[in-house]
């Protein structure tokens, strides 16, 4: 990890050697963003001066733009530079932001390129202000496009953080204030701010804007999507130049009747012109800020997705929005009953793996056969995760009339034989404060292992962003199962078996793990787009040749397959894992088939399927 004080960092970025300033740690004086700010959008601008005015009450401080971070230790380490379009890039609208927006301005604020020919990023330099000095900034707007005029916040930095100064504390500092130096009460100290937030405005807010101003190219395309739109809804003067973000070109419109809610005039090539309900599109931004490196939301949930040959309206009683996801992938927004709108994926189902499919295979000696489902939960604000002793004492309890355990006792009752896993123990994997493992097995006559169920849940690690469940049943020795059966009984399993397994696995992994890391896992949010990952593998000991998936498995109602011995099969599902059974057992039928195809099994068919 490099050493490197503000002066090092702030040298660096000046000789155009941004690189230098990876591996470092976020802190009181650096924070790095994966994209650049867009001044002219109002919650991108918001933020920008949030940031800016923190640094400024802190001593000072460097913002990065254009670097992605990566979770370590808990802390966000300054990880890959991110390649930025310098032609899309305002440093003077930055600029003129912070001059308008801060008050005082703060002096000396540098916003400029750091750029060594293959590496480029944008960075603002905020010197230590003069002594006793405190910045303000609009309060956060409560509807976007419009800059409260009569309340103001200070945004503190509070180690890697930017935080609002609490309004208790600063109702103390004003008290105290009062006290000693008899300043004016509370009704005139607020006419005050009133007034001098106005009197800034009225100096720096241009008296008017026109559809599409800021973006000259687009500007007539703008205006016809304007007079389209406006046969549909209420639009009314734009509050905001019209930018490019991503995809998307955008501009702020007020409604015609200014006490309700604005809009947002969306363009994308190639679909009709979209006007989105300001509290609806701040819906779709606040989804995407929670992406890893909180850099533009557009990066990572993608823009609103509108089909057919006619302009569209999403208006306030919107209650689902869908998404041409980007990062995350295609999806859509929900809102509940109670007003909260949800991110949600579109299902989709490939071969990909992450990098926790290989967690907790390295027991030795191998299982014969193992069939798992592990889903990933990327949730956001996990600094709240904790495996408690309480939720661990409750998942012991819950674990042997589980769907899971359910699932391996049937297999032997099948066969003529009484081998419940009623008897759970932690173990074999690691049980510490971010992590939890439990397993219940069967063993034979003569103590060896036979069949097993265990269930895991660790927590996010520097070498993974998720919290990550398992659970799986174990064919840990066939003869050895074989020797706790009724003769004649084979330990072959079926499809309508393993198709059972990996339900109740999913189940397990999805439904019930998720409590033991958190009390609310249904109203966490997502910072990308979480996945089930189902697999079957034929392991076996490593000293003798492995048997093979078609050996420990009847494959054959999949018909027939031009492969090989398959030692493994997988397939990845991108959904909400916790879905009601019947849908999980149809969406469960439906990537057995896909799998099948992906590996040689080319005329399966859902109807050999429970």
């Amino acid at each position: 990890m490099p050493q490197m004080d503000l002066e090092g960092a702030r040298a660096a970025l000046r000789a155009d050697k941004p690189t230098e300033l990876l591996e470092l740690r976020e802190g009181q004086w650096l924070d790095a963003k994966t994209f650049p700010y867009e001044p002219r959008d109002p919650a991108s601008a918001e933020e920008l001066v949030k940031d800016v005015a923190a640094f400024a009450n802190g001593g000072g401080g460097l913002l990065v733009l254009g670097v992605a971070t990566r979770l370590e230790h808990g802390e966000e380490v300054l990880d890959r530079i991110v390649p930025v379009d310098r032609t899309k890039i305002d440093l003077d609208q930055m600029r003129k932001r912070i001059r308008e927006r801060i008050t005082p301005a703060p002096h000396s604020v540098t916003v400029g390129w750091s750029d060594d020919g293959q590496s480029c990023v944008v960075f603002i330099d905020i010197p230590q202000q003069a002594p006793g000095t405190v910045f303000v900034v609009p309060a956060p707007a409560a509807k976007q496009g419009k800059i409260p005029a009569h309340t103001v916040a200070v945004p503190v930095r509070d180690a890697d953080g930017t935080h609002w100064f609490p309004r208790t504390e600063i109702q103390r500092l004003l008290s105290m204030g009062f006290t000693a130096h008899g300043m004016p009460g509370p009704q005139a100290l607020a006419e005050l701010v009133r007034q001098a937030i106005a009197d800034n405005q009225a100096h720096t807010s241009p008296p008017s804007l026109r559809v599409g101003q800021g973006l000259p190219a687009r500007e007539r395309e703008m205006l016809h999507a304007h007079e389209q739109l406006r046969r549909l809804a209420d639009l009314g003067r734009p509050t905001s130049e019209a930018f490019e973000l991503g995809a998307c070109v955008v501009q702020h419109i007020a409604d015609i009747a200014e006490s309700e809610p604005g809009w947002v005039l969306c363009l994308v090539d190639g679909q009709q012109p979209l006007a989105v309900a300001e509290p609806v599109w701040q819906a779709v931004m606040d989804a995407g800020r929670r992406a890893p490196g909180r850099g533009q939301a557009i990066s990572a949930v993608g823009h609103p997705a509108v089909k057919g040959d006619q302009p569209v309206v999403l208006g306030t009683d919107s209650q689902c929005v869908d998404l041409v996801g980007r990062t995350w992938g295609p999806g859509r927004l929900v809102r509940s009953g109670g007003g909260t709108w949800r991110w949600e994926p579109h299902v989709r189902l490939s071969l990909d793996q992450t990098r926790a499919s290989r967690n907790w295979t390295a027991n030795q000696p191998a299982p014969q056969l193992r069939l798992r489902a592990l889903v990933n939960w990327p949730w956001a604000d996990t600094g709240d995760l904790e495996i408690s002793p309480s939720r661990r004492r409750e998942l012991a309890q819950a674990l042997p009339i589980s769907a899971l355990a359910g699932a391996a006792t049937l297999l032997s009752q099948r066969r003529g034989a009484e081998l419940r896993t009623a008897q759970w123990e932690p173990g074999p994997y690691r049980n510490a404060l971010d992590a939890v493992s439990y397993s219940s097995t069967a063993t034979a006559p003569d103590g060896r292992p036979a069949l097993s169920a265990t269930a895991m849940a660790a927590l996010p690690n520097p070498l993974g962003a998720t919290v990550v469940t398992c659970a799986e049943v174990l064919i840990e020795d066939a003869a050895a199962w074989a020797s706790c059966l009724p003769a004649d009984f084979s330990t072959r399993l079926s499809l309508e078996e393993v198709q059972a397994v990996l339900l109740a696995a999913w189940e397990t992994a999805a439904d019930l793990l998720p409590a033991a890391t958190t009390q609310e896992p249904t109203q966490m949010h997502w910072a990308g787009a979480p996945t089930v990952e189902l697999r079957l593998s034929a392991e076996g000991p490593h000293d003798r040749p492995q048997p093979g998936l078609g050996t420990m498995i009847d494959l054959s109602p999949l018909g027939p397959t031009d492969r090989s011995v398959l030692s493994e099969m997988a397939v990845t599902i991108t959904v909400t894992p916790a879905l009601e059974h019947k849908e999980r057992q149809k969406l469960l039928r439906r990537a057995i088939v896909y799998m099948a195809h992906s590996f040689g099994y080319v005329e399966a068919d859902e109807d050999v399927l429970l």
